[in-house]
Formats: structure tokens, sequence, C-alpha cells
């Protein structure tokens, strides 16, 4: 089989959705098939492309045994609909490129970003071969609540562009099941919606705790509460600031910990310091050989989202969050993807987003239970083992997979010719 796999995030990125493109691709590259990945310059959390993609217009590599094309495309620093539409726009043009490969047998599109799933059905329709579509968030939805100015006013026209490339695909992988109304309310047929799962990826602890804490310059003694990953719009990280800031007053156990980059990291270096916070502390991205310890050597593991955030997307922090065995504190909407996880796994608490006093509540009520966070660890740690292993996420993509290739390039599949297929 010969894969054509369009989407914008890419390793080395280690964070995000990178990884699981990359996880699929070069799975398929084990097993023999000829993939090539047509994705952005690596970006992502920072929004600034990586030193040695800098200045690059047109890159192809080789990483373990995928044909890696790489192209120029505009990053924002800061983000908005304006600038965001620049993102998605300039990687359409480029990623068009693909239209002059050879004739692959099934195209896959990775949303976000939208331009994925755009190149994706422009190149099945101009190869006359089926494609199918992974959505790791919903773009429509993503432009309503995420918080990005001038979102709202262009929701429509990205939900229309988003249900178009959706009904033409012969397949669709969610990672979130409350996915899938909206893409059956755009028109998309039921039985062409399967749930696909992302994958723990995260390494081995290697570092002991306190070795990790003096590295770090973190007291031994404290509760460290840390968050890990983007800090973007839909994070709304400005709560954990302020919620530090109650905790200052409140309870001086409690040390904050906000580790990774993103569009909103300096200006939430800029409230921290405006407040005088002594009990907040800012971290660049680590390395994955010592991430995984970071996270163990911490006590409780945060996620917050904006109130407005339902269903747009699963964060992906979350596979390894529960690897590593720690209790989680998540202020997120009681409906969202988020809290359906965390409540399923039995590794943590749910509370109300945008209130600052409720989040701290929760995490003295944690600092104070030694017993429950040690239940609520092992839970999350149990059904990472049981639900994230990458086995079982592969076995979803396969079956994604074999439907496309079952399909004819309008994307109908012959129930007859599903047994033919083999990935």
């Amino acid at each position: 089989m010969r894969a054509l796999l369009l989407g914008i995030n890419y390793l080395p990125e280690e964070t995000g959705i990178a990884p699981y493109t990359a996880g699929l691709a070069e799975y398929l590259a084990d097993r023999g098939h000829e993939v090539t990945v047509v994705t952005g310059l690596p970006h992502y959390p920072a929004w600034r492309v990586f030193d040695g993609y800098r200045w690059r217009t047109w890159l192809r590599e080789e990483r373990n045994g995928v044909d890696v094309r790489r192209r120029w495309h505009y990053v924002p620093g800061k983000q908005s609909a304006v600038r965001r539409g620049l993102y998605e726009g300039t990687f359409l043009l480029t990623g068009l490129s693909a239209l002059a490969f050879p004739r692959p047998d099934a195209v896959i599109g990775v949303v976000p970003s939208l331009s994925g799933g755009l190149l994706a059905r422009l190149a099945a329709r101009r190869f006359r071969v089926p494609y199918g579509l992974i959505f790791q968030d919903l773009m429509g939805q993503a432009a309503e609540q995420s918080g990005i100015s001038g979102g709202e006013r262009v929701a429509r026209v990205v939900r229309a562009a988003e249900g178009w490339v959706a009904r033409g695909a012969a397949a669709v992988g969610i990672i979130a099941e409350g996915f899938r109304s909206y893409l059956e309310s755009l028109g998309v047929q039921p039985a062409r919606i399967l749930r696909v799962r992302n994958w723990t990826h995260l390494q081995n602890r290697t570092v002991d705790r306190d070795v990790v804490r003096e590295q770090l310059g973190l007291p031994h003694d404290a509760i460290v509460c840390l968050h890990a990953g983007n800090m973007g719009h839909k994070q709304g990280l400005e709560d954990v600031v302020e919620c530090a800031r109650w905790a200052a007053q409140r309870d001086q156990r409690l040390l904050f910990v906000l580790l990774g980059d993103g569009s909103q990291r300096s200006h939430l270096e800029q409230l921290a310091a405006g407040y005088a916070l002594p009990n907040v502390r800012f971290l660049p991205i680590q390395p994955a050989s010592i991430f995984p310890s970071i996270l163990a050597a911490s006590d409780i593991l945060l996620v917050n989202q904006r109130g407005s955030v339902r269903d747009m997307s699963l964060p992906s922090k979350l596979t390894s969050y529960f690897a590593v065995g720690k209790p989680l504190v998540a202020a997120v909407q009681l409906t969202s993807e988020a809290a359906r996880e965390i409540e399923a796994s039995g590794g943590g608490l749910v509370v109300a987003p945008d209130k600052p006093k409720v989040l701290l509540d929760a995490l003295q009520r944690l600092a104070d239970d030694e017993e429950l966070c040690a239940q609520m660890g092992k839970s999350a740690h149990t059904w990472s083992a049981a639900e994230l292993s990458k086995a079982a996420a592969i076995d979803g993509y396969k079956q994604l997979l074999t439907l496309v290739l079952a399909a004819d390039s309008r994307g109908s599949v012959a129930a007859e010719t599903l047994k033919e297929v083999e990935i």
C-alpha cells in the first residue's frame, strides 16, 4: 500500500498531536507500506519555528522509514482569527504540492489543522482514491470556544469547510466520543464515524524524585501542582495564577509549576510577576528523556480550560498524566471531553472552570488526604494500562484504514470488500 498523510504537526514536535501522527505513519512503514507525510515546519507548542528549520521553504527528510515532506507556512506568535487564517491558508497553499506526487492508494488527513483535511479531500479527488480523516480537535467548535480574538465571527465559515471535508471521507476517526454528534450534525453518516484513541507514549521514569526537584530548583517539601503542556487561550491559565495568589494567603504548602510554552506564556509570566507570587514557577519545555520523571516528581497534575471549552478537544496531556499514577485536578466544564475522560478513569477531581477559589479547595482537599491521592493515582495508572496502550490504539486506526481502502473514490464501502483488505 502507498499511503499519503497530510497534517501540519509532526516530529520532532514532542507534544500535542505530532507523536500520534508519527506513530501511525511509522507503524505503516514498519509493516512494509510506502508512507509519505506532508507536514509543516515544527513549531508547537512554542508557536516559533524550531532551530534548524527556520527560513526553510521545502525540506525532505527520512524519519524511521517515513518519507517526510515539509512545507513552509506562516506561524503566528500571537493568536487571532486573522493570524489563524494565515496559518491555515499558507499551509494549504504550499501543501498543494502533494497533488504532484505519485498516486497513493489511500489518503489520510489530520485535523487540526483544518488545512490537513482540505488537502486530503483535494488529493483524493486529484488521484481518484478514497480518503479518511482523523479529528484530534473540532475546528468549528474551537473557533467558537477557544477564546481566540475574532474566533466566533469565523466559526460558521470554519464549520462549513469542516463539514465539506468530513462528508466526503470514507471514514472519520474521532479521539473523543463527544465529537460524534457534532460531525453527524454536519451531515457525516454515522456508520463512517469510528472512535480511535491516542495512546500513552511516555517513556519510563528514569530520575529519582528528589534528584529531579534538586535539578529544577523545586523545594523537596512543597506540594507541587504541575500544569504541563501548551499555554494558549483555551487553557485559561490566568485562573491558575489567580488560584496561586489565593494559595499564597491560605496554604503555603502549594507550589504551582507551569511547564511548557505557548502563545500566552509571556502574559502569564507578567501576571505572576505583577502579583509578586513566591509560589509560581515557570519551566521551559523539557527533553522527553526527563519529562516522565518530572511528572512523577509532582504531587498533583493540573488540567485547566476556559469555561467556554466544551466539546472541541480532548487534552493530549491526559495520556501522559494518567500513565505516571498521580492524582489529577481538572477545572473544566463538567460536560467536557476532559471531564468525561477523567471521571471514567477515576484518577482525579473535576471542578467547575473559571473559579480559582474552587480550584484551590480541590487542591487543598488532595493535599490533606494522602490516601485519596494514592487511590486516584492508582486508578489513573490502571486506566492508562487498560485503555491507552499503543497496541489497542493502533487497532482502532487499522479499522479506519480498512474502511478507507475498501471504499471507492466517492467514499462508498462495499461490505463484501472489507474481508479482502489487510493492513
